[in-house]
Order: C-alpha cells, then structure tokens, then sequence
C-alpha cells in the first residue's frame, strides 16, 4: 500500500510539466476562440490525441498510479489550461469508466476504443444519466429499458438531460430503469452503438461558462439494442435484481446505494478540476497586482489586495490537500468515513467560485471584460458547484455520513 506523501515522485513530475506545456501552448491560446464559438474544439482534442493525452491508455495510467496522485494532477494541469476545451478533452472518460466499471472484458475491448477513435478520426462517447426530472434524485429517473426476449434485444424510450457530448457522440453509455419498483437499485447500463435509429440530439444548451465543450439532451424513442449491449450482462443484472428485491423484503432498503458509493469515489476529479481553475485565475490576478500601479505604487502594495491574495492562496492549497487526501483514501482502499470524497468536492468547488470572483474584484473593471481571462474562468467556475452533486447534495451526504443516517 502506497504512503501518503505531499511530495510527487519523478514520474509524476514529469507527466505534471509534460501537461502543463500542452496546456500552456496548445488549450490556452485557443480557450478565448472556442467559448465564443460554443464548439467542440475538435482540433485541439485532435492535438491531444496525437500527443497521447486523449487515449484510454493515458487515462488508464494516471487511475492506476498507486499513490492515487495521477488523476487529480492531470485534471488539475489541464483545466487550469481552460476549462471548457479540457471538459472536452476528458468528457470522454465519463462514458469509458462507465464501461470500465460495469462491463464485460469483451465490452471493454469492443466498445471503449470506438469512444476515442484515433489521432487521424477521433471519436468522443456520452453517459446519459441525469433527466429533466432525475438530477440528484436518481430513484426518480424514467428512461425505460424493457428486454424484448423472443428478438434478444433492449428497447429504451426517455430523455436525457445535460449529457456531455450527447448526440454528437459515436458511442452513448446509457442508464435506464430495468424494475421501476426498486428505485435507483433497479438501473442498469447500456451502450448504444453508433447510428442506432430512434437516439436522436434534442437541445443543445447555450451555457454560462464551460462553452466549449458540448452538452444537450438525448433523446430516446423506441431504441433497440441487442442484448450483449447490456453492461454486464443480462444473467449479471438477473442475480443482482433478484438481491436488492431479497433485501427490499427484509428491510435492507437501508443499505447504502452503491452508485452514490462510486459518486463518492468520483467526486475527487471534479475537486481537481475546479483546483485547477482557482489556480489559473490566482495566478493571473497574482500578476497583475504585482504590475499594476495606483497611486505610485503597485496595487498589491495596498493590504486589502495583499490579504485577498493570501486567502486565496490559502484555499487552493487547501482545497488540493483534501483533493489529495480522498484520491489517496480512494486508491488505498480506504473507508470515507466522513464523506471526504463528498468534502474535497465541496471545498474545491466553492473555492473556484470565490476565488475566480476575488480575481475578477481585483482586476477591477479589466477583470469584468474578455480581454482578460479571469472574466472566462468566474463563468466556468460555477459549474463545479452543480454538477457531479451539488454542492447542498455534498453537505447532505457528509452530514449523514457523519449522522450516520443512509445516503439514498
């Protein structure tokens, strides 16, 4: 088991500085030209992808980094490049942990390469899970899918709602309901392959911030799949339906759900990222203090900005340390007993959004104008407080956990 240290190995360093030139030279200087045009940057993933950086292999690198440390040091270097273009960078990686953590070695081989493509095609992939009327409350979801068993094929009929990529993806990781009756413990997962008639893009939204990557509804009308598209398996899902229904009738619906466990797990990357986008707009404010003069004399001279710097130097570092923290716990297999994945996303997330907006006060009215990027970055970092839980569904988990009381 691999020791907690705050300090990165050589291997690590250099992936870090290998990340941060890409971001450097290649997501910056476009990050202005893709929010303003609410596109996919297709060839900035492109570029990723000739680099190595866009790959399941890459991905697949930094998740088994024994220390935990791989993952949120690269959402970290790459969002703090621009967080639109790096969501569309890693979006990808939702539907492929999807695969990766349900499927078949068979569904793993099959369907995650069709999600990336290749340096020369690339392709991305979507996980469709959240509904206009099932965002934090899963057991709420409605998107059906019923087994035709005489054709061995899935039916699914639903929409979906605020999937990354969706419809413009060649590979869909959809969930939908399987046994109304067991809530979010009667879902499974399913690939959609590419041109499969009756998925169809519905809205594409125009967002706030994160412009660049895409997000719109999927729609879902009397899609078929055949059967081997379910992840797992059908006799899998059999054996596991037939549980929760043994544990529903003796009151085991007490148990805690196993996908707001994995959420858990999860919630670290997305701490990561919002690190990386209070760091980026840190630094800008940083130096901008440090060259812009008032009165004779540089305006981080004056204490009110000084002390507004320190804070948010402050809480970025500590932001990482619980980011780190639940990565390493994560990784090492230890409990979260006090929700620490559900606390690193929390306090990362907030402090993108307070500390991109001190940014923003301390270039004054240059700050409130894109001609500089902290007007970009205040806009993205809300996000970090909505999605992958918000931040009130963040303190609902910690405060049962700490409860004691069960997470449905």
């Amino acid at each position: 088991m691999a020791e907690f240290t705050l300090e990165l190995n050589d291997d690590q360093k250099q992936v870090r500085d290998w990340l941060h030139g890409f971001a450097a030279d290649v997501i910056r200087p476009a990050a202005s030209e893709w929010d303003e045009r609410e596109e996919t940057p297709w060839p900035v993933i492109q570029e990723a992808a000739k680099v190595g950086i866009y790959s399941l292999d890459f991905y697949a690198q930094q998740f088994f980094d024994p220390t935990g440390l791989g993952i949120p040091m690269a959402m970290e270097e790459l969002f703090w490049g621009d967080a639109g273009i790096a969501l569309s960078i890693v979006g990808t990686g939702l539907a492929a942990v999807g695969v990766l953590a349900n499927g078949t070695e068979e569904q793993i081989g099959t369907w995650i390469p069709q999600m990336y493509g290749d340096a020369d095609d690339v392709k991305v992939a979507a996980f469709c899970s959240s509904e206009p009327d099932a965002g934090s409350d899963v057991a709420s979801m409605r998107t059906r899918a019923v087994y035709d068993q005489a054709k061995d094929e899935w039916v699914l009929n639903g929409t979906k709602t605020w999937a990354t990529n969706g419809g413009i993806a060649n590979v869909h990781v959809v969930v939908a309901v399987v046994d109304p009756e067991l809530g979010s413990k009667g879902h499974a997962s399913f690939i959609v392959p590419p041109d499969t008639p009756g998925l169809s893009q519905g809205q594409k939204f125009k967002k706030h911030g994160i412009r660049a990557s895409h997000t719109a509804e999927v729609v879902l009308e009397d899609v078929r799949i055949p059967g081997h598209c379910l992840l797992g398996g059908k006799e899998k899902l059999d054996q596991r339906l037939a549980r929760a229904r043994e544990r529903a009738a003796s009151g085991g619906e007490r148990v805690k759900n196993a996908a707001m466990a994995t959420f858990e797990a999860s919630r670290p990357a997305v701490g990561a990222m919002a690190v990386g986008t209070a760091r980026a707009a840190y630094e800008v404010a940083l130096d901008y203090a440090k060259t812009r003069t008032q009165f004779g004399r540089p305006i981080i001279d004056n204490q009110g900005i000084a002390f507004q710097l320190a804070d948010m130097r402050t809480r970025i570092d500590a932001a990482r340390l619980l980011v780190w923290r639940a990565s390493w716990m994560a990784t090492t297999g230890k409990p979260f007993t006090s929700a620490e994945g559900s606390m690193s996303k929390l306090y990362a997330s907030e402090t993108a959004k307070k500390v991109t907006a001190q940014a923003v006060q301390i270039l004054g009215g240059n700050g409130f104008t894109r001609e500089y990027p902290v007007e970009r970055m205040h806009r993205d970092a809300a996000i970090y407080t909505i999605f992958e839980g918000t931040s009130e569904i963040q303190r609902l988990v910690i405060a049962r956990t700490l409860s004691g009381m069960p997470i449905r």
